[in-house]
């Protein structure tokens, strides 16, 4: 074999052309015109920067498989030459650069890799938005590291999958491409102990940031949720103004009996000595004995009463925590709706869009928040929230409708719920498994009329967001 022929053959025969990609969509003009603040000696801190991301496009799971893998990267001259560099680092050099950057100067490499791929996002959202309206999809995706490794930073213990293990999640929102079929927007790591439910409305935000567009905030819809909570802030007052009444009159009344047991002491007292100066004995009638019997009576009221002001005094506190806790969620909403209020003044171009999001995330507030921010709402309950309300809406006589091989579904629309401001369409799925039946629910707010067609809004919502998604 020639040394031509040795010098153009390589093992990563799509790096090469992912190489000449990133030349036209300059990455890597982007990359190595960010000043790094470290030592050239045998190769750049850019380009040891950009053997790293090379090295996450060819699959490798460890930073060392640069160097030690089956086809080790640091000695492919061909993949170097196409992404423009005269060679590749040795995998503990790559390591070294990465410690050492700076947060900054890893903030103007996310903020180069961003602005490379945001006409590629810019050109998907204007298809998606010419065809009906734009699909977003989030979800925190487990990365799982050794259970004993000690050397990586803010990994935790939390659940990878089907297992509890050592590592991060990482919350990745995605939207649906007419040419990519899934383009990924954001993604950003979090120790693995992380909760779904914490993330939803951050999602959200990075994910409106990416595609540069935002729906209509449904402010109509957040002024009337508060406008409806006055009331109940009104009842609230009032328990608390009848607290306080309580609690003072069970006070004026510890007042008095206290005031009944100082005389009944001081009558004691006068008598007590009054008997020992004349040599009395204390007779069962005596006025002595009387009123040591009186003052009995008074000192036990006096511990009924304190316990009344006690009881009080507690309810008082609890009544004020409700009127408190009450009048801060409104005091929150209120700030959300000026917010809300900004973002459409802002807004010259509203955009349709729909979000899916799976049980972990939505909680009755998150799904309320996906309603506020515009969005038509597809999800699954928080935990038990909805399906113990499902299922005891089932009668023998329920017309169940099959929607997939081993699945059925029963649906109710626009159910106004007692612990919800918005009408949702809900639906309780059955899986059959043999014989055992798995039990699931959906829930939807928006424009699609879901529960008409239960077919499409189990497909729509299951086979779209597990199967194609994660993919």
């Amino acid at each position: 074999m020639s040394e031509l022929s040795e010098t153009t053959l390589t093992h990563h025969a799509m790096l090469v052309a992912w190489g000449q990609y990133a030349h036209c969509m300059g990455l890597i003009r982007a990359i190595e015109a960010i000043p790094l603040h470290q030592k050239a000696i045998t190769h750049r801190p850019q380009t040891k920067v950009l053997e790293f991301l090379v090295a996450i496009l060819a699959g490798f799971e460890y930073l060392k498989d640069i160097s030690l893998s089956a086809h080790p990267l640091d000695r492919d001259p061909v993949t170097a030459r196409a992404w423009g560099q005269p060679g590749w680092a040795d995998h503990s050099g790559v390591s070294r650069t990465l410690t050492r950057l700076s947060a900054t100067e890893v903030e103007q490499i996310v903020r180069a890799l961003e602005s490379v791929s945001q006409p590629l996002i810019d050109k998907e959202v204007v298809s998606a938005w010419t065809t009906g309206r734009l699909e977003l999809d989030a979800d925190l995706s487990p990365r799982p590291v050794s259970d004993t490794s000690r050397t990586y930073p803010g990994a935790a213990f939390g659940h990878m999958s089907d297992h509890i293990g050592l590592g991060y999640q990482a919350a990745v929102v995605t939207m649906t491409s007419l040419t990519y079929g899934r383009l990924g927007l954001s993604v950003v790591q979090h120790p693995g102990n992380t909760v779904s439910c914490t993330q939803a409305e951050a999602l959200v935000l990075a994910a409106e940031r990416r595609i540069r567009r935002r729906p209509w905030r449904r402010t109509d819809l957040l002024a009337q949720r508060i406008g409806n909570m006055q009331p109940a802030r009104a009842e609230l007052a009032q328990k608390v103004t009848a607290a306080q009444d309580r609690l003072a009159q069970a006070q004026a009344a510890l007042t008095a009996v206290q005031q009944q047991v100082a005389d009944g002491q001081q009558q004691v007292q006068t008598l007590q000595t009054a008997y020992t100066q004349q040599d009395r004995p204390e007779r069962p009638h005596s006025q002595l004995a009387q009123a040591k019997a009186q003052l009995t009576v008074y000192q036990d009221r006096q511990g009924r009463r304190e316990g009344a002001v006690a009881r009080a005094e507690s309810w008082l506190t609890r009544c004020q925590a409700q009127l408190s806790a009450h009048d801060a969620e409104i005091a929150r909403l209120t700030q959300r709706l000026q917010r809300f209020e900004t973002d459409n003044a802002t807004n010259a171009a509203p955009l349709v869009a729909s979000l899916r999001l799976d049980a972990g995330f939505d909680t009755a507030e998150n799904v309320a928040l996906s309603i506020e921010l515009g969005y038509e709402v597809y999800g699954k309950p928080f935990g038990t929230w909805l399906l113990p309300w499902l299922q005891s809406r089932v009668t023998p006589q329920s017309q169940w409708q099959r929607v997939g091989q081993n699945a059925e579904m029963l649906a109710w629309p626009a159910v106004q719920l007692a612990d919800f401001p918005y009408p949702l369409d809900v639906a309780l799925e059955h899986f059959h498994t043999g014989n055992e039946i798995r039990t699931a629910a959906l829930l939807h707010f928006g424009q699609d009329n879901v529960t008409a067609d239960l077919p499409y809004w189990f497909h729509y919502y299951n086979r779209h967001y597990h199967d194609l998604i994660w993919r």
